[in-house]
């Protein structure tokens, strides 16, 4: 399992909020890259970047995330505003690792099958948010009619290379990981899981350990000093 920070930007500073709300930053750091080269110093080996601007469509970020790939060295996952095949493919050819898609893959899930294609499947991964077990999109306020196994298994078809769950309703709350959704994925997907939401302790990443969950992502667990990243190593491998 390997242990992923999260980064989320939002008008060029690095932000926390609950539930993915504007208006309910809770940590707001002012050098996002000085952030992120901090996680790969204590020990990550992959980050987790958010355009928050660009999910909400208030703007973008793509200067501070050049400064992070050209400073750091391992591996970028980026989601945030990916409306267009363009925009995708803008990322993929900054230097962005593994493009995080959601919405657009939902609507056109062809393109996933182009870009796989086009850049290889381990750089697509295709964003499924979770709600009363139906994945949600547009920001998390328009339900589908699918579960996230139903989509995850349509879009390994497509040729996603991995699936990040987020279980929205524990997401930001730091209340505990619900293991019943991540379970089934696990066992009904073939492609790798990234799992988000919820994380409190390290006996959470203990049992998604133990699930053998290919990938963690975390936020306000670190940012708060709940979990420090240097203790999540026991669990990385």
């Amino acid at each position: 399992m390997i242990i992923i920070p999260a980064v989320d930007l939002k008008n060029g500073k690095c932000v926390q909020l609950v539930q993915g709300k504007p208006g309910t930053e809770q940590i707001v750091l002012n050098n996002p890259e000085d952030v992120a080269l901090q996680w790969i110093s204590k020990g990550a080996k992959r980050l987790h970047i958010v355009d928050l601007d660009g999910a909400l469509g208030s703007g973008e970020n793509l200067d501070i995330v050049k400064k992070i790939i050209n400073k750091s060295e391992v591996p970028i996952q980026m989601g945030g505003g990916i409306r267009t095949i363009g925009d995708a493919k803008k990322l993929l050819d900054i230097g962005v690792t593994t493009v995080i898609i959601g919405t657009m893959a939902i609507k056109h899930p062809e393109y996933i099958t182009e870009l796989s294609e086009e850049y290889g499947s381990e750089r697509i991964c295709v964003s499924l948010d979770s709600k009363d077990n139906k994945v949600v999109t547009h920001g998390w306020t328009e339900y589908t009619d699918k579960t996230p196994v139903e989509y995850a298994k349509i879009f390994e078809e497509k040729g996603a290379g991995s699936i990040l769950f987020t279980n929205v309703d524990v997401e930001g709350l730091l209340s505990g990981v619900d293991l019943k959704p991540i379970k089934e994925l696990l066992s009904e997907v073939n492609i790798p899981i990234i799992y988000s939401g919820g994380i409190t302790s390290l006996d959470d990443l203990k049992v998604l350990s133990e699930l053998n969950t290919d990938y963690v992502v975390i936020g306000s667990a670190l940012y708060k000093g709940l979990i420090a990243f240097e203790d999540t190593l026991q669990f990385q491998h």
